[in-house]
């Protein structure tokens, strides 16, 4: 059933609004959240839904919370995350998210930068984070947590359960009856709703200041675009932290009233999707680059017979595709293989990733590579590139059905202007985008310069319509014989493989392209097993030479896509993955390419000498606050040196 959100939000113009509405239409007739927890599915219907967060709303009254206050949330995507968002914006309070896989630093850098006074931490595990940096969190009052194990010898006086909280909130109700409906009404289409933090690809993440003005025109455009039905399933594993996740699990669901799905845990997440079978799903490019490899490695695994049934309809699915992409009507001969290939093979696939219901899927975040698009549009997957920021709330530009160009973002969602600037920026300009930055005027005035959202994203239109971001602005290299080119690009390829997992390329400046490289561990120590390959380390596997010509015949494909001007000419195996702990990645997997830059300088340098190898000392830190020296030699392939060996060896041999 689709629902008209147009008059829906003429009265209920903000989520506390949203949901009590919903819990009036919908009561106990439909289920509003969903956790999988100790095996089994918990339900909470939209009266459920709204209750608790009544009395958690009401608790954080009776604790001395008022309008303006601010509250940090860290953990996994859980009800009570959720719950705790609502119940704050109901007091008039302000809600943020911090990833739950941040660093002490990070963790303490944002709840001091935003006023925090109340913390919500899931469990023992970031209640601990929050403890060992109370001393510089000095306006910290109450730590709540939502899951009580671990937590019985902890007798901190400002530690409290999210039942407790709750309990209090109930205690209130029986005094004012009328005291929550009366706070909810209070909160306007105009108020302060989130502060989100940005990934912070250049540094310190910056608190982006958004309205339910901005959250909601935002999922209102987009459900214009693609209508959500209140009978849908929505799956959420991303962080909430992320605006990306806010967008679906709460100002849409909020507004249409679909269930959202929460897994059992984060390692769970693929299995519980294809237990749930979710209608509408959106996911940044690695999470599709996963589920491409997983395919490709089981299939190495797959008995003959599956093997061959794959490698005979694949093609069939591309080719189907391909006229999709291209608008034109496939001949009917086509589509009779293309309705044969679905029932004997792309259908138990979706099924095997969960997307056998999917309706519509997203992907945005960054770039997805091509190739990973041609392979769900394939197998019968609706999928769709989505562009936008924080700034935006989330989404300006989306692709329409029937109208896939997976070079391109997409098209405007409506009340969405954008133009291209004159240095080739894109500038947008709607009801989403955002109030400014908290606590930093000056990065607001550079942003919203002229009234428009400035995104630091190079970009152009195509003759129809359709927007392609080229690369973040700062990143566009050039090479010393002028050609300009986009690392990203290159990398998308290049971690299309089921074997390259991240990939910085470099090459402003100089006279060809180079590239580091992360291995993708399991996959490269699967295909080393199977080789008889011994191994100990992801250091050792990754300087094995056998990996390093696997390596190269991956790296030589993407090259034979790329013009001759564009093409790798120089690749390393990392020594160790890219890790956010260590600063190199954003929360949100973005590379933080000056950081890189600077870290890998040596390997960089001897990229672009005549060194064959380089000899590495480094000391890894990992997530317990352990470390471990190591010491390895990197080969430097050469692939031009590689292609003069080979025509030596032919001319030698004829």
């Amino acid at each position: 059933m689709t629902v008209n959100v147009k008059e829906i939000l003429k009265e209920h113009d903000t989520f506390p609004k949203l949901l009590r509405y919903q819990a009036k239409r919908l009561g106990d007739s439909r289920v509003a959240l969903r956790e999988k927890e100790f095996g089994i599915w918990q339900e909470y219907t939209w009266k459920e839904y709204y209750t608790r967060v009544k009395h958690f709303a009401l608790g954080l009254v009776s604790l001395g919370m008022k309008k303006g206050d601010k509250l940090s949330i860290i953990g996994d995507n859980r009800p009570e995350w959720v719950m705790a968002e609502i119940a704050a914006q109901s007091i008039g309070a302000v809600p943020l998210g911090i990833y739950q896989d941040s660093t002490l630093k990070e963790v303490a850098y944002v709840i001091d930068h935003s006023d925090s006074t109340f913390v919500v931490a899931e469990d023992q595990e970031q209640v601990d984070k929050v403890l060992d940096m109370m001393d510089q969190l000095p306006k910290v009052k109450y730590v709540i947590y939502t899951d009580p194990r671990g937590m019985r010898n902890y007798k901190q006086p400002f530690l409290l359960d999210f039942k407790e909280v709750e309990l209090f909130g109930r205690e209130l109700e029986a005094k004012e009856p009328d005291l929550f409906d009366r706070m909810v009404d209070e909160t306007s289409w105009e108020d302060l709703a989130l502060i989100c933090y940005t990934s912070g690809t250049t540094g310190f993440p910056k608190g982006a200041m958004l309205s339910y003005k901005n959250l909601l025109s935002m999922a209102k455009n987009l459900n214009e675009v693609d209508p959500k039905r209140e009978d849908d399933d929505f799956v959420s594993f991303l962080p909430l932290a992320w605006i990306g996740e806010q967008m679906m699990s709460l100002s849409s669901a909020l507004l249409i009233g679909f269930t959202v799905n929460f897994p059992e845990e984060p390692e769970t997440v693929q299995e519980n999707i294809r237990e749930i079978g979710p209608h509408v799903m959106f996911s940044p490019p690695r999470i599709w680059e996963n589920m491409t490899s997983t395919v490709q490695v089981k299939i190495l695994d797959a008995s003959p017979f599956k093997r061959f049934m794959y490698n005979k309809f694949l093609p069939v699915g591309y080719e189907y595709a391909d006229y999709k992409f291209q608008k034109k009507e496939p001949p009917l001969s086509l589509k009779i293989k293309y309705k044969l290939a679905y029932w004997l093979l792309f259908r138990a696939l979706k099924d095997r990733l969960g997307l056998l219901r999917i309706r519509t899927a997203y992907t945005g975040g960054a770039a997805l590579g091509p190739d990973v698009f041609r392979f769900f549009h394939a197998i019968g997957v609706n999928l769709k590139q989505i562009y936008g920021q924080t700034e935006i709330s989330g989404i300006s530009c989306v692709h329409r059905d029937d109208d896939i160009n997976f070079d391109s973002v997409g098209k405007p969602i409506p009340e969405t202007e954008i133009i291209i600037s004159e240095r080739g920026e894109i500038l947008s300009r709607s009801p989403s985008v955002f109030m400014g930055y908290y606590k930093n005027e000056e990065a607001t005035k550079e942003t919203l310069e002229g009234g428009w959202l400035h995104s630091g994203d190079a970009g152009y239109f195509t003759e129809d319509g359709h927007l392609v971001v080229i690369d973040r602005l700062k990143d566009v290299m050039v090479l010393n014989n002028g050609t300009r080119f986009s690392p990203q690009f290159i990398e998308n390829k290049l971690k299309f493989s089921p074997y390259i997992k991240e990939a910085v390329c470099m090459g402003h400046g100089k006279d060809y392209i180079a590239a580091m490289i992360c291995i993708d561990y399991p996959n490269v120590g699967k295909w080393a097993e199977t080789r008889r390959i011994s191994y100990t380390t992801y250091t050792d596997l990754a300087s094995k030479k056998e990996v390093y010509d696997m390596i190269e015949k991956e790296v030589r494909k993407v090259n034979e896509t790329l013009p001759e001007e564009s093409r790798i000419r120089k690749f390393v195996l990392l020594y160790k993955e890219l890790d956010a702990d260590d600063d190199e990645l954003t929360r949100t997997r973005k590379v933080r390419r000056k950081f890189v830059a600077e870290r890998y300088k040596k390997v960089i340098d001897a990229m672009y000498s005549d060194a064959e190898d380089i000899y590495i000392e480094a000391t890894i830190k990992y997530q317990d606050g352990k470390t471990s020296h190591i010491k390895t030699t990197m080969i430097i392939k050469d692939l031009m040196k590689e292609d003069d060996k080979g025509g030596l060896l032919r001319t030698a041999h004829n």
